[in-house]
């Protein structure tokens, strides 16, 4: 066996304790330390020694810390975010609200404006924008830091000239309407058990919404009528286990509520159009 398929297996089994996906991370991590991708990696390694550097960043993830603040980036629908320490991790789940606003929009010419609430690294507003090439954007966030991310993703992408970022209290004082507003807030209740390193690394006010996990969707809730243009769509993601509370919080002044699954079959979006 080559080094770096021993060096692989090992660090596998090094980070089973803390990792659901142990041999993705190692992967992941092994060829960050070799400056290739992991299609390269697994189908044509090169035949060489294993970095130094390599077990430095298993030892790092052995201690919670997420892959992507390790890497510096992270894969999320068609494109590749820079991401770090201040901002979310982007999540696989997600992506559901990038699948629904595409069926929502199929055979027409899509969206011409979208609103990402709390965008974070920018990663729904920069998705949907490669996504809907036509398409203009805006992105709020309360946090400066993740808006120095979601400014550097978009000029990498090349999208810049057609996303706009400003820093704000979710819609607090926005006056325009969209074709398509995204969101993905805060809904972990303050008390809930998380996965290793998550309280530990990533940004509280991104992630937990009080004892309930409701807070955000509160705030939401009298802002997003405003905000919906006819035909258009409101894509929101919430926890497994809330579309009934989200729903009686968010169907109102004429928006009504479907769902929409993951992967695993849970409630992952809640998708609200005019009636």
């Amino acid at each position: 066996m080559k080094p770096i398929f021993r060096a692989l297996a090992d660090a596998a089994r090094q980070l089973e304790d803390t990792s659901d996906t142990a041999r993705l991370d190692s992967e992941l991590l092994m060829a960050e330390a070799l400056h290739i991708d992991r299609d390269r990696l697994l189908l044509s390694p090169p035949d060489r020694g294993v970095p130094d550097r390599f077990w430095q960043m298993v030892d790092r993830r052995k201690d919670g810390e997420p892959v992507a603040y390790i890497t510096g980036r992270r894969a999320f629908w068609n494109i590749e975010l820079h991401v770090g320490p201040g901002v979310l991790v982007p999540r696989p789940d997600s992506e559901v609200l990038i699948a629904s606003a595409i069926e929502h929009f199929e055979g027409t010419k899509g969206p011409s404006r979208i609103l990402d609430l709390g965008t974070g690294p920018g990663t729904l507003l920069l998705a949907a924008l490669d996504v809907f090439p036509e398409a203009t954007g805006l992105g709020i966030d309360v946090s400066r830091q993740a808006l120095s991310y979601a400014s550097a993703n978009a000029r990498r992408i090349g999208v810049d000239q057609r996303a706009k970022l400003m820093q704000g209290d979710w819609a607090k004082g926005l006056v325009e309407k969209f074709d398509l507003v995204l969101c993905n807030p805060p809904y972990v209740p303050d008390d809930a058990e998380v996965g290793a390193g998550v309280r530990e690394f990533e940004p509280d006010e991104a992630l937990f919404a009080g004892k309930e996990g409701l807070d955000a969707y509160r705030v939401l809730a009298p802002q997003l009528p405003l905000l919906l243009n006819p035909g258009g769509l409101a894509a929101v993601e919430i926890g497994h286990d809330q579309a009934k509370a989200v729903t009686a919080l968010l169907a109102r002044d004429g928006l009504q509520a479907n769902v929409a699954k993951d992967l695993a079959d849970r409630a992952r979006v809640l998708l609200l159009t005019w009636i």
